[in-house]
């Protein structure tokens, strides 16, 4: 049996309400025997928290996605800090980083939110979980001054370029997650990731969105990963089970084996 480790997953959202419990079941059969929850803003920390602590399997990370950094980012940073410290185990800090594709109103106070949480990511030895979107360029002018730290994590749904990859993996305590987007016809990460070393590679798939071909189109859910698994064994013209070995491996390098 196959032993997967979703990285990236919103099991907390509405979208799960009707069945959520079997979508649990379906994972666990599917071989995805872990999943990590990132937060996304301080008003889906209670949610999120409900799911893991219902679920043995579930994970917690927590921060403030850079769309919900808004006039009021401060005062939300806030409550996702103090959530933090509040004496809970959070297993990283995500999902957080730049998003510019919707809108670049905020796209200082989206650079600021992020280097804050980079350092709380250092502060309290936790890895990242980095969301970017039409901002490498900024993203690099954030972490830029942390390398050499002992900074890690995941650069979250990467859909970049050869040369994109290689600036990110530059940063040596760091994974790309790779989901569904792998599987899409038009998608060029297949062709990418030949120059990407399977042992810097993760999976996830983003639930409920980005699902893999044959569900595209439709709710995604972690049992899906498998579809993932597959095309990466694809990719690489390996196993199915070194896939599942190895992104297990290097998911455990960043979060810790628990």
């Amino acid at each position: 049996m196959l032993s997967l480790i979703d990285t990236h997953t919103h099991l907390f959202v509405d979208e799960f309400n009707e069945d959520r419990g079997l979508m649990l079941i379906r994972a666990a059969e599917a071989g995805v025997l872990r999943m990590y929850v990132p937060n996304i803003d301080d008003c889906s920390v209670t949610a999120m928290l409900a799911l893991c602590d219902a679920n043995e399997n579930c994970f917690p990370l927590i921060g403030l996605h850079p769309t919900s950094v808004d006039d009021e980012w401060k005062q939300r940073l806030g409550v996702i800090k103090n959530w933090l410290i509040s004496g809970r185990k959070f297993w990283g800090i995500g999902e957080v980083g730049l998003d510019l594709y919707w809108d670049t109103t905020y796209k200082t106070e989206q650079m600021q939110a992020f280097d804050e949480q980079i350092q709380w990511a250092l502060q309290y030895d936790l890895p990242l979980s980095i969301h970017c979107r039409n901002a490498f360029p900024e993203l690099f002018d954030v972490i830029e001054p942390y390398r050499g730290t002992n900074l890690r994590g995941i650069f979250h749904s990467f859909m970049g370029s050869e040369a994109e990859a290689e600036a990110l993996l530059s940063y040596e305590g760091f994974m790309l997650g790779v989901n569904g987007v792998v599987t899409f016809k038009n998608s060029n990460l297949p062709v990418v990731l030949k120059s990407v070393p399977l042992s810097r590679v993760v999976l996830e798939t983003d639930s409920p969105y980005l699902s893999p071909v044959p569900y595209r189109g439709k709710r995604n859910e972690s049992a899906y990963l498998v579809k993932v698994a597959e095309k990466l064994a694809e990719v690489y013209e390996c196993s199915l089970a070194e896939v599942s070995t190895t992104t297990t491996k290097n998911a455990q390098i960043v979060f810790g084996r628990g």
